[in-house]
């Protein structure tokens, strides 16, 4: 049975996501910073006849990240996908949002540590399996301000900053993968999850990330509702 882990596993979009996969025949690891928290959602996994497990671990904490994928294997063996989406909903301690006047270092360098070095962090883990194997998809998920910092608002630059430094890193590991049986990409989205229409839904948006990992097309396929 395929392993797919998420990394930033919550109650909407991640969720979402596990069904998707595990429904089509996937084994779910969902890592996140609370254990109660990703127990809870594996138990509702289970419920709808998916196997799925929690594993605790904090992106800006290159260890437990890979004290968490050492658990995972021992579960589930190799990872087949990886989708990182971390998503700040509740607070991140040293984690806060900036105006570009009032960015400096001391809150930009966390930001970069949050996107762009917890999913060197994650995917570490995984990528040296995925090319000796000559398989395997890494999909990076960020709001949309990463692909285009001006859609965003201006309080949220700083997180521009951040998201947008992973979003460079997706493009180019999908070029050096290019040829190889791993496919990486990266998907913006441009909506308030959850907060609109159908097209809003994390149910909706799921299934665009399985279409990715069927069709494997490009390196970046943004998703907007409406």
């Amino acid at each position: 049975m395929p392993t797919l882990a998420i990394v930033g596993a919550g109650s909407g979009l991640g969720l979402s996501i596990a069904k998707a996969f595990g429904r089509r025949g996937f084994s779910v690891a969902l890592v996140s910073r609370t254990q109660a928290k990703i127990d809870a959602l594996a138990a509702e996994l289970a419920d709808a006849g998916i196997e799925a497990a929690g594993f605790a671990a904090d992106v800006m904490d290159p260890a437990s990240v890979a004290a968490a994928f050492d658990r995972i294997t021992e579960r589930f063996g190799q990872v087949d996908v990886l989708e990182y989406s971390p998503a700040p909903h509740n607070p991140v301690p040293g984690l806060r949002n900036a105006t570009p006047l009032e960015a400096d270092r001391g809150t930009i360098q966390p930001q970069i540590d949050y996107y762009l070095y917890g999913g060197l962090a994650a995917t570490e883990q995984v990528l040296p399996g995925m090319i000796a194997r000559d398989s395997g998809t890494i999909i990076y998920t960020t709001g949309g301000s990463s692909m285009d910092p001006l859609a965003g608002q201006t309080e949220f630059a700083a997180t521009a900053i951040g998201s947008g430094a992973l979003r460079t890193y997706a493009l180019t590991l999908h070029r050096a993968t290019a040829g190889t049986g791993v496919y990486v990409t990266h998907v913006p989205i441009f909506a308030w999850i959850g907060a609109g229409g159908p097209e809003s839904q994390p149910d909706t948006i799921a299934e665009h990330y399985w279409k990715l990992y069927n069709t494997r097309d490009g390196a970046e396929q943004p998703y907007a509702a409406g």
